[in-house]
């Protein structure tokens, strides 16, 4: 998933004031809202993580799910899968249109896979969804469980109301989208093949950006990824006994390469749906950011401006390319010259920019012919997707309900999604969340993750309007 960069950047500049949201007075839960609730709760106490084998668990509650709510076998295809020796399965639920009119079906993709996280580091049992300070607390709150259960819960809620669509509707669920995404290249070619949709629905991006008080910003809508791509750097040589010290260290080298690495800059880049969203997000921001916004939008390439975007952890991905070292493994005993020091080095490239590209820009950039590039796994490049009228029409009207005259904004994702092997097949692909967040509320891959109970609710119409509007 991908809660990175551009949508939080929406409300990152503004006012630093108003503290985090206390529980509100509400009403008794109704019926669907502890539906929702429940399924929720179930799904985040599955440990959907690598090395957990959890996930045929994880499509099993929710096949059983469905099937009470009126979805029969034949609705349901679950698919075994293999990723990197780990058993995993997709989910594939058809919405069977009544009447159909002709028009093409429609995908809607969550991921139901997680990134792990150890009960020690965290405050609250991440396995646990825990309500406490105005919150829903757990692993997989915002990614992508919300995703799922929102997506689920819609499924059921309008499968109960009788509701019948006028077009195919698809949930394409991946089991390993946080590590190989073998479930998601398997299900892209299964859409490609059998169901051919007229477009894709993300639920694992966009959404809501709240400023620090909480008030609407915008309804960021997620058209475009940078290609994520991971390096491994490894220098090697023969090593010896720690008191005989080599002038060809390994260690030392690989730390020579990284420190060229970070101070490298890769050239900045500026396509019209970065521009557009810069210049739309800077007349809402103050200050500085605000005006550095406004600036790149009318001249990419104002250094001023430059300057100022880069120096924010929010806005620098939508500048271009970015690489950054992650892990680092080395030596092998505390009293011998290390024989081997290897880096991570995990890359977000610009559309339109290649892995070889990049691999080759690094190279140069840390000129050692000793160090050994290897890339880690599979590199997906993916087109800018263009949101379709019949989207942002119904995605106006769903968000109208809700803030109305809220501004739609589409953007880029600094981050990946399973969307990346959608749009790469030539299907315009968007992510809608309906959550809403702060900027300090992001907390996905990392410790005591949370979403807003109040936003959890208020987010339970989203699906189910888009839906209605986009097939009655």
């Amino acid at each position: 998933m991908a809660r990175t960069g551009i949508a939080l950047a929406l409300a990152a500049a503004l006012v630093a004031t108003g503290g985090v949201a206390g529980a509100s007075d509400r009403a008794p839960l109704t019926a669907e809202q502890q539906q929702a609730r429940d399924i929720y709760r179930d799904i985040i106490a599955i440990r959907t993580a690598r090395g957990q084998a959890k996930t045929p668990e994880m499509v099993a509650y929710l096949v059983s799910r469905l099937k009470q709510a009126g979805f029969t076998d034949a609705d349901i295809m679950v698919s075994d899968y293999d990723s990197a020796g780990e058993p995993v399965q997709g989910l594939i639920v058809r919405y069977v249109a009544a009447n159909p009119d002709g028009r093409k079906p429609i995908v809607l993709l969550g991921h139901m896979d997680v990134v792990d996280a150890l009960a020690e580091d965290w405050v609250l049992p991440p396995f646990t969804l825990t309500e406490q300070d105005g919150y829903f607390f757990g692993r997989g709150t915002i990614d992508n469980k919300y995703g799922i259960a929102s997506l689920v819960h819609a499924f059921i809620r309008l499968k109960q109301e009788g509701w019948s669509p006028r077009r195919d509707l698809y949930l394409v669920f991946s089991g390993d989208e946080e590590t190989g995404m073998i479930s998601t290249q398997a299900q892209a070619d299964y859409v490609a093949r059998e169901i051919d949709p007229a477009y894709v629905l993300n639920s694992d991006a966009g959404g809501i950006t709240l400023a620090p008080d909480n008030t609407p910003l915008a309804m960021a809508v997620q058209a475009a990824e940078k290609t994520f791509a991971t390096f491994e750097l490894t220098i090697t040589n023969p090593g010896g006994h720690s008191s005989r010290p080599r002038s060809d260290n390994a260690i030392y080298e690989l730390a020579d390469a990284l420190q060229k690495i970070a101070a490298y800059r890769f050239p900045v880049r500026a396509s019209p749906l970065t521009r557009s969203f810069l210049g739309a997000l800077g007349q809402i921001t103050p200050g500085e950011q605000g005006a550095a916004m406004r600036a790149f939008s009318a001249d990419p390439t104002d250094e001023a401006a430059i300057a100022v975007l880069r120096a924010n952890p929010e806005t620098v991905g939508t500048l271009g390319t970015t690489c950054i070292a992650t892990m680092l493994r080395a030596g092998h005993a505390e009293n011998a010259l290390p024989q081997s020091a290897t880096a991570t080095v995990n890359c977000r490239i610009f559309p339109g920019e290649g892995a070889a590209e990049t691999e080759a820009a690094l190279r140069q950039v840390v000129a050692n012919e000793a160090v050994q590039f290897k890339v880690l796994a599979e590199v997906t490049e993916s087109p800018v997707s263009t949101v379709p009228d019949e989207v942002m029409a119904a995605l106006r009207k769903t968000i109208d309900a809700r803030y109305p005259g809220l501004p739609i904004q589409p953007y880029m994702e600094s981050g990946g999604t399973d969307g990346k092997h959608y749009r790469a097949r030539g299907y315009s692909t968007v992510a809608v969340s309906g959550a809403a967040y702060r900027p300090q509320d992001m907390y996905a891959h990392g410790l005591n993750e949370r979403l807003s109970v109040d936003a959890f609710y208020a987010g339970l119409d989203h699906w189910p309007r888009l839906l209605r509007e986009l097939a009655d």
